[in-house]
């Protein structure tokens, strides 16, 4: 991969910066929602409040060769040192052939390029694709944090920059 002006780019994908409320990220936070609705079995699944466009520093799509959006990412500034990933989804299709990551690591050098230390993330307990996938990605398990301290259905994690 390489990184030309906030751009990421792999042989598959691109990656760059979007805004929060562009009809493709909104199109794909639509079928991450509609996805975990299916897996908890409800809408109300998510402790604390829920990203907009005035919270996310950053918002990232991932683009295949054709320049149809396959994957999204975004981070959310907790203090100083550290931001949460937040709405990490990729499409069904795209599974499995390296966007995630892509994704990913496009989030940790945007933190990176923002002075922080530290990116933690919180998924639950019925995603165990996405706990195998950030345990893969170096993020290791840690307590609950902020609005999901106390929540069964959370796990959370964190890895240094």
């Amino acid at each position: 991969m390489t990184g030309t002006h906030g751009v990421i780019q792999d042989r598959q994908f691109t990656v760059a910066a979007e805004p929060w409320d562009g009809d493709d990220g909104t199109r794909l936070r639509a079928m991450q929602r509609a996805e975990l609705d299916a897996r908890y079995g409800c809408d109300d699944h998510e402790p604390g409040s829920a990203p907009t466009s005035e919270d996310i520093t950053v918002f990232l799509v991932a683009r295949d060769s054709d320049g149809a959006a396959a994957a999204c990412g975004a981070l959310r500034l907790l203090d100083a040192e550290s931001a949460e990933i937040k709405r990490m989804y990729v499409l069904p299709a795209h599974r499995g052939s390296g966007v995630a990551t892509a994704v990913l690591r496009s989030l940790e050098a945007e933190a990176a390029g923002l002075g922080l230390g530290e990116l933690k993330l919180e998924t639950g307990t019925a995603q165990p694709d996405a706990i195998r996938f950030y345990e893969r990605e170096g993020y290791r398990l840690i307590d609950n944090f902020g609005p999901y301290a106390g929540e069964p259905l959370s796990v959370c994690y964190a890895r240094p920059l």
